[in-house]
């Protein structure tokens, strides 16, 4: 009988592997039948963007932590699928900064013309997944929520790609019961405008705090303070843009901080981070890891170590992204197509995480990490048939983009470019970032 594939989510991880299939099954070769589960009423994952917070019509939790106006916070150049270039979708070369409704555009071209859409069961949420020791398989249970049933089918193998940024972490500090303003996390920051002509803090110094206070600064908030752990983010912010020693506590209307200073605010939003969570998975198969460039239990970073019949797409913490996913989904498929042979010996694969967690602690700064991560998505390809490209290049482009971070935090993505793909140099954007309030795809493209 031929072999049953379950792949745990449509979003960029997940829709890397069923064109990983497709690519295959182009070529001539017998793949599996692969069957998608996706909980969201359509592909995309975080990309999928939804006005909805907390839980959605089905009582299931929001995945989306999108938000209207989100440009991408690194250049296109480091993250375009070596397949399926922005020029071929699009025509033209565009802009190195897409926003959303752009990059949305972009994946579902890729998978439009692989016509993988019928791999996909939508509003098809997986309850449990257990390994059957005696059969050496799968039994998956899915909720249909459509039909409001719950049905089990078996498959040899499961590969998870629900992805580890829609689960939020939640700290509370000591006011919040008794804080008049509101208190949310970036999970459920949908629109900068809510916050014009408002006080805002931020609790964090990541991707989150950066992006979502730029968001709320260039849609007119009064002031935007930004509180941090362990050190500040360091930029050169406008006037009314600040950061300060973390929170100590709140009281109805202020934030004091852990260096005797406050500040009166009317909103507090939590860039804290997020957790890997895999409730659908039990003890023995759940992956439990820090948000890092090496994960845990996971052998080539993608195999789970105590049972090589499951794998995990997307958990690492990410510089390289489409990319990488498809690095990733090229390799775990050509695994599971027995053309690339796992280790018999659990050993083998427990060193090799033991080797890329030493190797990524060895590494002493952002540059080191790229540089890290570039040769991990190498490493993948050179063991495939997935196109190769100028890594290196793609890491050069990061490189770039950090110095003009550090150079204009409210003007890098003004920059452009050359992709390492087809060796183009994007056009610089019409308008201005700063400026450019209009975020739909048909503004954007203009020239």
């Amino acid at each position: 009988m031929k072999k049953r594939v379950a792949v745990i989510g449509a979003g960029p991880s997940g829709l890397a592997q069923l064109r990983a299939f497709q690519s295959a099954r182009a070529k001539g070769e017998d793949i599996p039948e692969v069957v998608c589960f996706e909980k969201q009423g359509n592909w995309g994952g975080l990309w999928n963007y939804s006005w909805r917070t907390g839980l959605d019509e089905y009582g299931e939790p929001v995945h989306c932590s999108m938000y209207r106006y989100l440009w991408t916070n690194g250049p296109k150049e480091g993250l375009e699928f070596a397949d399926y270039s922005f020029e071929e979708h699009f025509g033209k070369q565009i802009a190195s900064y897409p926003p959303r409704a752009v990059m949305v555009d972009y994946i579902e071209g890729r998978v439009k013309k692989a016509g993988v859409r019928p791999w996909i069961r939508f509003r098809h949420p997986v309850r449990l997944v257990k390994y059957n020791e005696a059969k050496g398989n799968f039994t998956l249970m899915a909720h249909d929520l459509v039909e409001d049933r719950m049905y089990e089918e078996e498959f040899d193998n499961v590969i998870v790609a629900s992805g580890h940024f829609s689960t939020p972490n939640v700290p509370e500090y000591p006011g919040f019961g008794i804080y008049g303003g509101r208190v949310l996390h970036a999970h459920d920051f949908r629109d900068a405008m809510e916050f014009h002509d408002k006080d805002i803090l931020l609790l964090g110094s990541s991707y989150s705090a950066e992006d979502i206070g730029s968001q709320c600064w260039k849609y007119g908030a009064k002031s935007v303070t930004v509180a941090y752990r362990n050190a500040p983010m360091g930029y050169d912010w406008p006037s009314n843009f600040h950061e300060v020693p973390a929170l100590d506590h709140v009281d109805e209307t202020t934030a004091y901080f852990i260096d005797g200073t406050s500040k009166k605010v009317d909103a507090i939003i939590l860039c804290t981070g997020y957790k890997h969570h895999f409730p659908f998975l039990p003890d023995d198969l759940r992956l439990k890891t820090a948000n890092r460039l090496a994960a845990a239990d996971l052998y080539k970073g993608v195999v789970w170590v105590n049972n090589p019949k499951l794998f995990y797409l997307g958990m690492q913490d990410q510089w390289f992204t489409f990319n990488m996913f498809d690095a990733q989904a090229w390799w775990v498929r050509d695994a599971i197509m027995g053309k690339i042979a796992l280790p018999t010996d659990k050993s083998v694969m427990l060193d090799d995480v033991k080797d890329r967690v030493a190797r990524e602690d060895a590494g002493q700064d952002a540059h080191d990490a790229i540089h890290y991560q570039g040769d991990y998505v190498k490493e993948l390809i050179a063991e495939t048939d997935y196109p190769s490209f100028d890594v290196d290049g793609a890491c050069e482009a990061f490189f770039e983009w950090k110095d003009h971070k550090k150079a204009g935090i409210m003007a890098f993505r003004d920059h452009a470019y050359k992709s390492v793909i087809t060796g183009t140099m994007a056009p610089v954007h019409h308008t201005p970032w700063k400026d450019a309030l209009e975020d739909s795809m048909e503004s954007y493209l203009k020239n």
